[in-house]
């Protein structure tokens, strides 16, 4: 690399975003432990459910949230970088129902390969995103390493009627999504260097987006359960919620929101190498109806997000609050129900035309 190259961040790490998440099958190994974990009665939500963050209880109905995310590079420049990443470890807080209040970062920088210049800009990209969230980065902790990640230490509050967990759901809930899939595909074609022009910054633009719309989502008693969609891709992260909730889960292709131009790059099988350590980790787990695009629907419903949508269940009679609340946010695009809750069948996921 000579000094007038331009520096691509992508290019100093072997994953990129929230593709760098170990495979679910895999990182069930790791959590397996006989250890006796201290049990604390305030304790509301911890490491027995795969949610996305901690919860306890603080008093006066209130809890405090506590999260951290932190991945390698997924796009080039370090300031949307820091930016995304951010938004990304936010993302949980919203997504239990919360109100982030501060954040922390968490910095790894290779310093005989890169410039601490370009450090200060992910610091940049990450204050501009915790403003937007109306709260502060107030320190952090940096290392020396081999490749390059950022991301944050986030805590928020909620009320305890509030609170939204993923492993919640009812029977005959309908599922809602407020983000389309596809962030991985493109980023991955960038990375390759096979991302057209008309495409640059489609995902990223998506990926910076804050999911602030959970907080507001938490307070209708008619959602029953909330998660982000991310590493893990839609499907993933559906098992997740329907095993969590001895239930599962029919999807409408057909109407699960997909970025356009992901679907050309899907057909040429551009995807993460993380899509296939996601499908082999549940594969087992889903099953496709007559009609379905079964090759589009393996290279994209694993796609692994990057601060992806809101995935939310909501009681099927009171649907039209959420539906509102879109309405009222500029989010009508996604009022449409991708699937609903059921009774547990042979699969977990049940993927119809």
């Amino acid at each position: 690399m000579t000094s007038t190259e331009p520096i691509r961040l992508t290019q100093f790490s072997h994953g990129a975003g929230c593709g760098c998440k170990i495979a679910p099958a895999v990182l069930e190994q790791i959590l397996q432990s006989n250890l006796t974990s201290i049990t604390d009665q305030r304790l509301l939500v911890g490491n027995s459910s795969k949610d996305d963050a901690a919860v306890y209880d603080i008093g006066n109905g209130q809890a405090i949230i506590s999260t951290t995310d932190f991945f390698m590079p997924i796009v080039d420049d370090a300031f949307s970088f820091g930016q995304i990443a951010s938004a990304n470890a936010i993302s949980d807080v919203y997504a239990m129902g919360g109100k982030p209040i501060l954040a922390i970062a968490v910095l790894g920088w290779p310093v005989e390969k890169l410039p601490a210049a370009l450090a200060q800009q992910v610091l940049d990209g990450a204050r501009s995103i915790c403003a937007e969230a109306g709260i502060p980065l107030a320190g952090g902790h940096s290392i020396d390493s081999p490749e390059p990640f950022f991301g944050l230490a986030v805590n928020g509050l909620v009320q305890h009627t509030h609170l939204k967990q993923n492993n919640t759901a009812t029977e005959g809930d309908l599922l809602f999504l407020t983000k389309p899939i596809g962030v991985g595909v493109l980023s991955t074609a960038e990375k390759r260097s096979l991302l057209k022009e008309e495409h640059i910054g489609i995902a990223a633009k998506q990926m910076k987006q804050l999911n602030k719309i959970g907080e507001q989502l938490g307070k209708l008693a008619a959602v029953t359960a909330m998660t982000d969609v991310t590493g893990f891709g839609l499907l993933g992260h559906l098992i997740e919620m329907a095993e969590g909730s001895n239930l599962s889960a029919e999807l409408n292709y057909q109407h699960i929101p997909f970025l356009e131009a992901a679907r050309a790059y899907a057909a040429q099988r551009i995807v993460p190498d993380a899509t296939y350590r996601n499908w082999n980790s549940y594969n087992s787990k889903v099953s496709f109806g007559s009609g379905v695009n079964v090759m589009e629907a393996f290279n994209l419903l694993p796609d692994p997000q990057t601060n992806g949508g809101l995935l939310i269940a909501v009681k099927a009679d009171a649907a039209t609050k959420v539906q509102e609340l879109f309405a009222e946010s500029g989010m009508t695009q996604f009022a449409q129900p991708i699937g609903r809750m059921i009774n547990q069948t042979e699969k977990i996921i049940n993927i119809l035309a």
